[in-house]
Protein backbone atom coordinates (compact mmCIF):
# COMPACT_ATOMS: atom_id res chain seq x y z
CA UNK A 1 0.00 0.00 0.00
CA UNK A 2 1.85 3.07 -1.29
CA UNK A 3 0.74 6.52 -2.38
CA UNK A 4 1.66 7.14 -6.03
CA UNK A 5 2.25 10.89 -5.90
CA UNK A 6 0.23 14.09 -6.15
CA UNK A 7 -3.32 13.54 -7.45
CA UNK A 8 -4.65 17.10 -7.65
CA UNK A 9 -4.54 20.49 -5.98
CA UNK A 10 -7.66 22.55 -5.33
CA UNK A 11 -7.51 26.33 -5.07
CA UNK A 12 -9.85 29.32 -4.74
CA UNK A 13 -11.08 31.85 -7.28
CA UNK A 14 -13.63 34.65 -7.07
CA UNK A 15 -14.40 34.67 -10.79
CA UNK A 16 -14.82 31.48 -12.82
CA UNK A 17 -14.75 33.26 -16.20
CA UNK A 18 -11.51 35.11 -15.51
CA UNK A 19 -10.07 31.92 -14.06
CA UNK A 20 -10.89 29.99 -17.23
CA UNK A 21 -9.45 32.74 -19.42
CA UNK A 22 -6.10 32.53 -17.61
CA UNK A 23 -5.69 28.81 -17.06
CA UNK A 24 -6.92 27.74 -20.49
CA UNK A 25 -6.05 30.67 -22.76
CA UNK A 26 -2.77 31.72 -21.12
CA UNK A 27 -1.45 28.52 -19.51
CA UNK A 28 -2.97 26.21 -22.12
CA UNK A 29 -4.53 23.72 -19.71
CA UNK A 30 -7.61 21.84 -20.86
CA UNK A 31 -10.85 22.42 -18.97
CA UNK A 32 -11.69 18.77 -18.38
CA UNK A 33 -14.73 19.18 -16.17
CA UNK A 34 -17.15 22.04 -15.66
CA UNK A 35 -19.18 21.07 -12.64
CA UNK A 36 -20.29 22.50 -9.29
CA UNK A 37 -18.99 22.41 -5.77
CA UNK A 38 -20.72 19.32 -4.39
CA UNK A 39 -20.94 20.99 -0.98
CA UNK A 40 -22.37 24.24 -2.42
CA UNK A 41 -24.02 23.69 -5.79
CA UNK A 42 -24.61 27.40 -6.41
CA UNK A 43 -20.98 27.87 -7.54
CA UNK A 44 -18.68 26.29 -10.09
CA UNK A 45 -15.94 23.77 -9.49
CA UNK A 46 -13.59 23.83 -12.48
CA UNK A 47 -11.06 21.08 -13.24
CA UNK A 48 -8.07 21.65 -15.53
CA UNK A 49 -5.49 19.11 -16.60
CA UNK A 50 -3.79 17.34 -19.46
CA UNK A 51 -5.70 15.95 -22.46
CA UNK A 52 -8.04 13.82 -20.29
CA UNK A 53 -7.33 14.95 -16.75
CA UNK A 54 -5.05 12.08 -15.80
CA UNK A 55 -4.28 11.80 -12.08
CA UNK A 56 -1.30 13.98 -11.27
CA UNK A 57 -2.28 16.68 -13.80
CA UNK A 58 -5.43 18.10 -12.21
CA UNK A 59 -5.58 21.68 -10.94
CA UNK A 60 -9.06 22.56 -9.69
CA UNK A 61 -10.76 25.75 -8.54
CA UNK A 62 -13.72 26.41 -6.28
CA UNK A 63 -15.49 29.61 -7.26
CA UNK A 64 -16.37 31.76 -4.23
CA UNK A 65 -17.68 35.00 -5.79
CA UNK A 66 -17.47 37.12 -2.62
CA UNK A 67 -14.12 35.76 -1.43
CA UNK A 68 -11.65 38.33 -0.15
CA UNK A 69 -8.05 38.13 -1.28
CA UNK A 70 -5.81 35.48 0.21
CA UNK A 71 -3.55 36.70 3.03
CA UNK A 72 -0.40 34.65 2.54
CA UNK A 73 1.16 33.16 5.63
CA UNK A 74 1.88 30.10 7.71
CA UNK A 75 -0.05 26.82 8.01
CA UNK A 76 -0.61 26.87 4.27
CA UNK A 77 -0.09 25.33 0.87
CA UNK A 78 2.11 28.18 -0.21
CA UNK A 79 2.85 27.34 -3.85
CA UNK A 80 1.72 25.02 -6.64
CA UNK A 81 4.20 23.70 -9.20
CA UNK A 82 3.41 22.86 -12.83
CA UNK A 83 5.71 20.63 -14.85
CA UNK A 84 7.10 21.52 -18.28
CA UNK A 85 9.27 19.25 -20.46
CA UNK A 86 12.68 20.93 -20.21
CA UNK A 87 14.72 24.05 -19.54
CA UNK A 88 14.02 25.39 -23.02
CA UNK A 89 10.33 25.47 -22.18
CA UNK A 90 11.02 27.91 -19.33
CA UNK A 91 12.60 30.30 -21.83
CA UNK A 92 9.46 30.06 -23.97
CA UNK A 93 7.25 30.74 -20.94
CA UNK A 94 9.31 33.72 -19.88
CA UNK A 95 8.68 35.33 -23.28
CA UNK A 96 5.00 34.38 -23.19
CA UNK A 97 4.55 35.88 -19.74
CA UNK A 98 6.23 39.10 -20.84
CA UNK A 99 4.01 39.35 -23.92
CA UNK A 100 0.84 38.70 -21.88
CA UNK A 101 1.85 40.83 -18.86
CA UNK A 102 1.88 37.92 -16.41
CA UNK A 103 3.82 38.79 -13.23
CA UNK A 104 6.85 36.51 -13.03
CA UNK A 105 10.33 36.19 -11.61
CA UNK A 106 13.50 35.07 -13.39
CA UNK A 107 14.50 31.47 -14.07
CA UNK A 108 16.39 30.08 -11.09
CA UNK A 109 17.27 26.67 -9.66
CA UNK A 110 15.54 24.95 -6.78
CA UNK A 111 16.13 21.39 -5.53
CA UNK A 112 18.29 20.65 -8.57
CA UNK A 113 15.72 21.81 -11.15
CA UNK A 114 15.25 25.00 -13.15
CA UNK A 115 12.11 26.86 -12.08
CA UNK A 116 10.12 29.94 -13.09
CA UNK A 117 7.90 31.42 -10.34
CA UNK A 118 4.87 33.50 -11.41
CA UNK A 119 1.40 34.56 -10.25
CA UNK A 120 -2.06 34.40 -11.71
CA UNK A 121 -4.34 37.51 -11.80
CA UNK A 122 -5.63 36.78 -8.28
CA UNK A 123 -2.16 36.38 -6.82
CA UNK A 124 -2.04 32.59 -6.82
CA UNK A 125 1.59 31.51 -6.27
CA UNK A 126 2.68 29.20 -9.07
CA UNK A 127 5.99 27.72 -10.20
CA UNK A 128 6.85 26.21 -13.56
CA UNK A 129 9.37 23.42 -12.97
CA UNK A 130 11.55 21.82 -15.66
CA UNK A 131 11.60 18.04 -16.13
CA UNK A 132 14.99 18.32 -17.88
CA UNK A 133 16.79 16.12 -15.35
CA UNK A 134 13.79 14.54 -13.67
CA UNK A 135 12.68 10.93 -13.51
CA UNK A 136 10.04 9.17 -11.47
CA UNK A 137 6.28 9.70 -11.65
CA UNK A 138 5.28 10.01 -15.30
CA UNK A 139 3.98 13.33 -16.58
CA UNK A 140 0.72 13.72 -18.48
CA UNK A 141 0.08 14.36 -22.16
CA UNK A 142 -0.89 17.95 -23.10
CA UNK A 143 -4.05 18.63 -25.06
CA UNK A 144 -3.21 19.16 -28.72
CA UNK A 145 -5.92 21.80 -29.25
CA UNK A 146 -4.57 24.31 -26.75
CA UNK A 147 -2.84 27.64 -27.52
CA UNK A 148 0.63 26.52 -26.37
CA UNK A 149 3.01 24.54 -28.64
CA UNK A 150 3.10 20.92 -27.44
CA UNK A 151 6.89 20.91 -26.99
CA UNK A 152 6.54 23.63 -24.32
CA UNK A 153 3.15 22.77 -22.83
CA UNK A 154 2.43 22.06 -19.16
CA UNK A 155 2.36 18.31 -18.51
CA UNK A 156 1.13 18.01 -14.93
CA UNK A 157 1.64 18.91 -11.30
CA UNK A 158 5.06 19.23 -9.74
CA UNK A 159 6.09 19.64 -6.09
CA UNK A 160 3.58 21.07 -3.65
CA UNK A 161 5.05 23.60 -1.20
CA UNK A 162 3.86 23.73 2.41
CA UNK A 163 4.75 26.48 4.88
CA UNK A 164 4.32 25.51 8.53
CA UNK A 165 5.46 26.66 11.99
CA UNK A 166 6.66 23.17 13.01
CA UNK A 167 8.03 20.97 10.22
CA UNK A 168 8.39 17.91 12.43
CA UNK A 169 4.63 17.64 13.00
CA UNK A 170 3.85 17.51 9.29
CA UNK A 171 6.85 15.26 8.63
CA UNK A 172 5.52 12.75 11.18
CA UNK A 173 2.26 12.33 9.27
CA UNK A 174 3.93 12.32 5.86
CA UNK A 175 6.54 9.71 6.71
CA UNK A 176 5.08 7.48 9.43
CA UNK A 177 1.43 7.50 8.35
CA UNK A 178 1.52 8.24 4.62
CA UNK A 179 4.75 6.46 3.75
CA UNK A 180 6.65 9.43 2.32
CA UNK A 181 10.44 9.35 2.55
CA UNK A 182 12.96 12.13 3.09
CA UNK A 183 14.80 13.00 -0.14
CA UNK A 184 16.91 16.04 0.68
CA UNK A 185 16.84 19.73 1.42
CA UNK A 186 17.76 23.12 -0.02
CA UNK A 187 18.19 26.67 1.20
CA UNK A 188 15.11 28.75 1.93
CA UNK A 189 14.62 31.88 -0.16
CA UNK A 190 13.98 33.76 3.10
CA UNK A 191 17.22 34.88 4.73
CA UNK A 192 18.01 33.30 8.08
CA UNK A 193 15.31 30.61 7.82
CA UNK A 194 15.82 26.82 8.05
CA UNK A 195 16.34 24.75 4.91
CA UNK A 196 13.31 23.54 2.94
CA UNK A 197 12.94 19.76 3.31
CA UNK A 198 11.92 17.56 0.37
CA UNK A 199 9.87 14.36 0.65
CA UNK A 200 8.82 11.89 -2.05
CA UNK A 201 6.73 8.76 -2.49
CA UNK A 202 6.13 6.03 -5.06
CA UNK A 203 8.44 6.33 -8.06
CA UNK A 204 9.64 9.67 -6.73
CA UNK A 205 10.46 12.69 -8.82
CA UNK A 206 8.72 15.99 -9.36
CA UNK A 207 5.20 14.54 -9.58
CA UNK A 208 5.41 13.02 -6.11
CA UNK A 209 7.19 15.62 -4.02
CA UNK A 210 6.13 17.68 -1.03
CA UNK A 211 8.45 20.54 0.01
CA UNK A 212 8.12 21.77 3.59
CA UNK A 213 9.39 25.14 4.73
CA UNK A 214 9.41 25.91 8.45
CA UNK A 215 8.69 29.55 9.28
CA UNK A 216 8.11 31.10 12.68
CA UNK A 217 8.10 34.69 11.45
CA UNK A 218 4.78 34.62 9.62
CA UNK A 219 1.14 35.05 10.68
CA UNK A 220 -1.32 32.27 9.95
CA UNK A 221 -2.68 32.36 6.41
CA UNK A 222 -6.21 33.73 5.89
CA UNK A 223 -7.58 31.73 2.98
CA UNK A 224 -9.27 33.60 0.13
CA UNK A 225 -9.13 34.05 -3.62
CA UNK A 226 -5.63 33.24 -4.82
CA UNK A 227 -5.11 30.69 -2.03
CA UNK A 228 -5.00 26.89 -2.02
CA UNK A 229 -7.71 24.86 -0.30
CA UNK A 230 -6.15 21.37 -0.22
CA UNK A 231 -3.77 18.90 -1.82
CA UNK A 232 -4.73 15.34 -2.80
CA UNK A 233 -2.51 12.28 -3.05
CA UNK A 234 -2.93 9.34 -5.45
CA UNK A 235 -4.36 6.01 -4.32
CA UNK A 236 -4.45 3.12 -6.81
CA UNK A 237 -8.11 2.08 -6.42
CA UNK A 238 -11.11 1.90 -4.12
CA UNK A 239 -9.97 -1.31 -2.44
CA UNK A 240 -6.72 0.35 -1.41
CA UNK A 241 -8.65 3.45 -0.32
CA UNK A 242 -10.56 1.33 2.18
CA UNK A 243 -7.22 0.20 3.61
CA UNK A 244 -6.05 3.80 3.92
CA UNK A 245 -9.27 4.72 5.73
CA UNK A 246 -8.65 1.94 8.23
CA UNK A 247 -5.06 3.09 8.74
CA UNK A 248 -6.00 6.73 9.31
CA UNK A 249 -8.72 5.71 11.75
CA UNK A 250 -6.33 3.45 13.65
CA UNK A 251 -4.04 6.48 14.00
CA UNK A 252 -7.00 8.29 15.58
CA UNK A 253 -6.74 11.12 13.05
CA UNK A 254 -10.10 12.89 12.65
CA UNK A 255 -11.25 12.31 9.08
CA UNK A 256 -14.16 12.44 6.66
CA UNK A 257 -14.47 8.70 6.11
CA UNK A 258 -15.21 7.44 2.60
CA UNK A 259 -16.47 10.16 0.23
CA UNK A 260 -17.75 9.40 -3.28
CA UNK A 261 -16.86 12.27 -5.63
CA UNK A 262 -18.06 10.20 -8.62
CA UNK A 263 -14.93 10.93 -10.69
CA UNK A 264 -12.80 9.54 -7.83
CA UNK A 265 -13.24 8.31 -4.25
CA UNK A 266 -11.79 10.36 -1.42
CA UNK A 267 -10.72 10.60 2.20
CA UNK A 268 -10.05 13.96 3.89
CA UNK A 269 -8.10 14.81 7.04
CA UNK A 270 -5.94 17.63 8.43
CA UNK A 271 -2.30 17.18 9.32
CA UNK A 272 -1.17 18.67 12.68
CA UNK A 273 -0.32 22.11 11.23
CA UNK A 274 -3.89 22.41 9.97
CA UNK A 275 -3.39 21.81 6.22
CA UNK A 276 -6.16 19.80 4.55
CA UNK A 277 -4.98 16.57 2.91
CA UNK A 278 -7.06 14.37 0.65
CA UNK A 279 -6.40 10.85 -0.58
CA UNK A 280 -8.06 10.24 -3.97
CA UNK A 281 -8.32 7.19 -6.22
CA UNK A 282 -6.96 7.24 -9.76
CA UNK A 283 -10.37 6.34 -11.18
CA UNK A 284 -13.05 6.12 -12.43
CA UNK A 285 -11.91 9.30 -14.25
CA UNK A 286 -13.37 12.34 -15.98
CA UNK A 287 -14.49 10.57 -19.14
CA UNK A 288 -16.99 8.55 -17.08
CA UNK A 289 -19.90 10.82 -18.05
CA UNK A 290 -18.51 12.73 -21.07
CA UNK A 291 -16.78 11.68 -24.26
CA UNK A 292 -13.06 12.44 -24.44
CA UNK A 293 -13.56 14.87 -27.35
CA UNK A 294 -16.12 16.93 -25.41
CA UNK A 295 -14.74 17.05 -21.88
CA UNK A 296 -15.60 20.30 -20.11
CA UNK A 297 -17.89 21.67 -22.81
CA UNK A 298 -21.13 21.46 -20.83
CA UNK A 299 -22.15 21.40 -17.19
CA UNK A 300 -21.48 17.92 -15.82
CA UNK A 301 -23.27 16.74 -12.69
CA UNK A 302 -22.78 13.46 -10.82
CA UNK A 303 -25.88 11.21 -10.77
CA UNK A 304 -26.85 12.25 -7.24
CA UNK A 305 -27.12 15.90 -8.37
CA UNK A 306 -28.72 15.29 -11.77
CA UNK A 307 -32.32 15.55 -10.44
CA UNK A 308 -31.48 19.13 -9.36
CA UNK A 309 -30.02 20.18 -12.72
CA UNK A 310 -32.60 22.82 -13.63
CA UNK A 311 -32.36 24.66 -10.30
CA UNK A 312 -28.56 24.36 -10.24
CA UNK A 313 -28.22 25.78 -13.76
CA UNK A 314 -30.56 28.64 -12.88
CA UNK A 315 -28.15 29.85 -10.17
CA UNK A 316 -24.97 29.72 -12.27
CA UNK A 317 -23.66 32.49 -14.49
CA UNK A 318 -23.01 31.32 -18.07
CA UNK A 319 -19.35 30.44 -18.66
CA UNK A 320 -17.82 31.10 -22.08
CA UNK A 321 -15.31 28.29 -22.65
CA UNK A 322 -14.45 28.96 -26.28
CA UNK A 323 -10.72 29.25 -26.94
Amino acid sequence: MELKGIHHVSAMTANAQNNYDFYSKVLGLRLIKKTVNQDDTSVYHLFYGDEKGNPGTELTFFEIPMAGRNHDGNNSISAISLRVPNDEALVYWTKRFEELNVPHETITEKAGRKVLPFRDPEGQRLILVSDENDSGVESGKPWDRGPVPLQYAITGLGPVHLTVPDRRLTEEVLTRVMGYRMKGQYASSAAGQPDVHVYETGKGGSGSEVHIEERNDLPRERLGRGGVHHVAFRVENEEEMRQWINKVQLERIPNSGFVDRFYFRSLYFREPNGILFELATDGPGFDTDEEFQHLGESLALPPFLEPQRSEIEAKLKPLDTKL
